[in-house]
């Protein structure tokens, strides 16, 4: 075999040592599969003393800053699994490239924000910047996007890509627990942070969406034209409705390519029991490419963690040591086209919507009147009992199920029942998608 690839891996967290147990475990078979020996030559991390398994580190070349190991003439590849869209993770990046290195990255929201001129940079200089673990952990959807689906052009891609709201609304809906107390336990367990904003608030799955929609429709990267919705809004009774109406709910992110433009979204949303993506639950991610000639791709597996994401950094590390580059997003970054967004248009799968009404005469037919002026059909409607039939202002709750209908005049009607007072709180919209 030729020389061995040296790689320098910067961030000897979860992941960084999933990497090296990897290696320990499989390197011969790796080296078979690369057509070269890969070793860890260089490290860098905040902590010099801090226990990493197993794995005696003290014959590497040690490098407090990231940067500096990215610029080191000891190593061939340099694998930045620090996080975060600027500082050194950004750096030491920028610096690898320059000093031609290729990169590989698990970090989606550096490339959602930096993806594009990260990628002419890397062109430029003849390396490769790789992220299959950018995206859904130790599923290959960056290698079927861009190598597996040359010959299709996809319309749509869509999915569950965070494991954390996954695992909360599975237990919720499994448990009968409120969001609060399931995501308290996804805290202890380490599937969610102290501060869980950026997975419940839906940012996590929309930076994972940025850079799949790049890679599926040929387009920049544009983080800013997609509408984010987390779950934190979203109640027990409205899964138990779901339920109740043959759907679970999921977090996703949507992707489509319309004549007209780009439609790119996250949000809670009911999906049809029965459906591949209404069945991943827990902790796993699926992940649905709609191909032209090929029909629908399902991947569906672990998200997270650190082997599953480190195994994607292996399957990134082989790439480079056959010699097997790809432009980042599929084609040049150079030919990558504007993005252009999408004329607004009708949900195309319609609405459900919760509502706790007062139980006082003409509520009903006010609320239908209001619909009918905005040109809301309904599909059909559930009408739960009264929550205290003793009580002065006693409330009922109110299920609609819509026809598919534009997203601005279902806002519009909602505000005007609001406004006439027949409800009690705010309405709970969530789309429906029938895919």
């Amino acid at each position: 075999m030729t020389n061995a690839l040296r790689l320098g891996i910067a961030g000897l967290g979860t992941v960084g040592v999933g990497v090296l147990d990897i290696l320990a475990k499989h390197g011969e078979a790796i080296a078979a599969r690369g057509g070269k020996p890969v070793k860890v030559t260089g490290v860098s991390a905040r902590n010099k003393t801090k226990p990493r398994g197993n794995h005696n580190l003290s014959h590497l070349e040690w490098h407090d800053d990231p940067v500096a190991l990215a610029k080191s003439a000891g190593i061939d590849v340099f694998i930045e699994l620090i996080g975060g869209e600027s500082g050194p993770a950004k750096e030491a990046v920028e610096a690898a490239i320059a000093s031609g290195k290729h990169v590989i990255t698990a970090n989606k929201a550096l490339l959602a924000h930096h993806g594009v001129a990260l990628a002419k940079a890397a062109e430029a200089k003849g390396v490769a910047l790789n992220f299959e673990a950018a995206v859904a952990g130790g599923i290959p959807v960056i290698k079927a996007l861009r190598e597996g689906l040359v010959g299709n052009t996809p319309k749509r891609v869509f999915g569950i890509m965070n494991g954390t709201c996954n695992y909360i609304l599975t237990k919720m809906g499994e448990e009968g627990r409120s969001f609060e107390d399931v995501l308290k336990e996804a805290q202890e367990l380490g599937y969610a942070e102290a501060d869980p904003t950026f997975d419940v608030g839906g940012f996590d799955t929309a930076h994972k969406l940025a850079v799949l929609t790049s890679l599926a429709f040929g387009t920049e990267v544009n983080l800013a034209a997609i509408k984010i919705e987390g779950i934190e809004n979203v109640a027990l009774a409205d899964i138990r409705n779901a339920a109740e109406l043959g759907y679970k709910i999921k977090l996703l992110g949507v992707a489509v390519n319309y004549d007209s433009g780009i439609e790119q979204r996250v949000h809670p949303t009911l999906i049809k029991r029965g459906s591949p993506v209404s069945e991943t639950d827990d902790v796993f991610n699926a992940i649905v490419v709609k191909g032209d000639f090929v029909g629908d791709l399902v991947l569906e597996g672990r998200g997270a963690g650190a082997h599953p994401t480190a195994s994607a950094v292996l399957s990134d590390i082989v790439d480079i040591a056959r010699g097997n580059f790809r432009p980042t997003f599929g084609v040049p970054a150079a030919m990558l086209k504007k993005y252009k967004a999408s004329s607004p248009r009708a949900h195309e799968g319609g609405f459900y919507v919760s509502l706790d009404l007062h139980d006082r005469p003409g509520a009903v037919a006010a609320i239908a009147t209001i619909l009918a002026d905005e040109k809301i059909s309904i599909e059909s409607i559930v009408q739960h009992g009264k929550t205290d039939s003793s009580a002065p202002r006693a409330k009922a709750q109110f299920i609609l199920i819509t026809h598919d209908t534009l997203e601005s005049s279902l806002k519009k009607a909602m505000e005007r029942i609001e406004k006439d007072g027949h409800v009690a709180g705010t309405p709970r919209v969530i789309r429906i998608e029938r895919f």
